[in-house]
Parts: C-alpha cells; sequence; structure tokens
C-alpha cells in the first residue's frame, strides 16, 4: 500500500466516528497525476534502464545453459555413467542458477520492484502533501484514490479533484479534466411509406397491386351515356 493510500484509508477509518451526512469527499487519479511529473518520467526511464540490463543477464545465463545441454546431448554417447552424473549434475545446478536470479531480480518484492518502490517516492511524497492542502483547503473530510486499493465503481465526476491536486503541484492545465464539447445536432428524418403513386411495384394487404385513379371521368363511358340522346 503506498504513502497516499494509507493516508486515505486512515481519513477512511477516522471518518467511521463523523455522522454521514456532515461529510464532504472528493477523490484524485494519481496515475494521471503520476504521468505529468517529471520525477515519475526520471523513474521510469531508470526503471527501464535496470530492467533491460537484468533481462540481457538472464539471457546470456540462459545462452551458457543452453550451451552445457547442447554439448551433453552431443557427447552423451562417449561419457561414462559416472560423467554423465556429474554433467547432468552440473546442467542442474545452473538451470536453478539461473531460476533463482531471475526471481531476486522480477520476483515479488524482487530488485525490481524494491527499485520501483525506491525511485516513486519522491514523486508520491509531493502527491501526498499537495493532497493534503486541497482537503485541508477544500473542507474536505475524505479523499479516494480511484487507482488504489479502495475499489470505486461509481464517481460523480463533480467530486473529483485530480486537477486541485495537479493545480497544488504546478501541473495544472484548463484543458484537462473538462467536458468534451457537444457535437453538431444532426435531424434524422423518419421514412417515407411507398404508395402507389410513388412505387408502382407496391402491393396492398390483399396482394394486388394499387391503381391510380384519375379525377377526369372517362372518355370512353362518357361518349357511351351520350349516345342515346338525342340533339
Amino acid at each position: 500500500m503506498t504513502h497516499v493510500a494509507r493516508y486515505l484509508l486512515a481519513l477512511l477509518l477516522l471518518g467511521a466516528f463523523v455522522p454521514a451526512w456532515g461529510q464532504k469527499f472528493g477523490y484524485i487519479d494519481t496515475e494521471f497525476i503520476m504521468s505529468k511529473m517529471p520525477e515519475y518520467a526520471q523513474a521510469q526511464v531508470e526503471l527501464g534502464k535496470m530492467t533491460d540490463t537484468w533481462q540481457k543477464e538472464i539471457e546470456a545465463q540462459k545462452k551458457d545453459l543452453d550451451q552445457m545441454y547442447h554439448t551433453y546431448q552431443n557427447e552423451e554417447v562417449v561419457l561414462t555413467e559416472a560423467m554423465k552424473k556429474k554433467r547432468q549434475d552440473e546442467i542442474l545446478k545452473k538451470e536453478q542458477e539461473v531460476k533463482a536470479y531471475e526471481t531476486k531480480q522480477f520476483g515479488y518484492e524482487g530488485q525490481l520492484f524494491k527499485k520501483r518502490v525506491e525511485l516513486n517516492k519522491p514523486a508520491q511524497d509531493k502527491i501526498f502533501d499537495a493532497v493534503e492542502k486541497v482537503v485541508k483547503l477544500r473542507k474536505l473530510d475524505f479523499m479516494f484514490d480511484r487507482n488504489g486499493d479502495l475499489t470505486m465503481l461509481y464517481a460523480n465526476p463533480t467530486h473529483d479533484y485530480t486537477e486541485f491536486v495537479l493545480e497544488e503541484l504546478g501541473l495544472g492545465s484548463p484543458t484537462r479534466n473538462q467536458p468534451a464539447p457537444k457535437g453538431p445536432v444532426k435531424t434524422v428524418k423518419p421514412p417515407k411509406t411507398p404508395t402507389a403513386s410513388t412505387d408502382p411495384n407496391f402491393e396492398s394487404d390483399s396482394g394486388a397491386p394499387e391503381t391510380t385513379t384519375d379525377a377526369k371521368p372517362s372518355t370512353t363511358k362518357a361518349t357511351k351515356a351520350n349516345a342515346g340522346k338525342k340533339p
């Protein structure tokens, strides 16, 4: 647990004795804050160099181990049982040494873990001091870390004090942590319903094509109707 996380947990336990309705709280994004800090960036560069050095050493040891094994395979047919046993023990010992060195450097609480804690401490201490100032200035009872040990399932952006901590560190920016501008509003027109006048292949519910009606009376019917009348 980091220095900041321990502080936040202490605040939480202390707040258990304070009425909930009178409490004010906020949260910050420590990963985002640290990504803006020069101290953290420098620490990552140094950690990267150490990691590359240790990785190359491990690769060289594994290469030696492979060479020992291939040599044993090539000479196995001419070796006595005692010589085979000696070679096998040497290979096994070398393999254990490689694994032990790899665990020492990259294992749990290994050298990489310890160096990361050591190199990140200056940046974490600065964040702690800035959080303490923001908490006092804004009169907060709790300050959570959304990337810490306490899981935050939902957070209202109005309680986000990340930018205030960045300002205390001299890294604030008016364009950070602000809602994005709204885009243009597009109106979607409803699709037109096809009719017989717009689609000659449109069929009604009965399945028969609908025919268009003409407003003018049929010339043929009118002629027949007037044929029996006298002038």
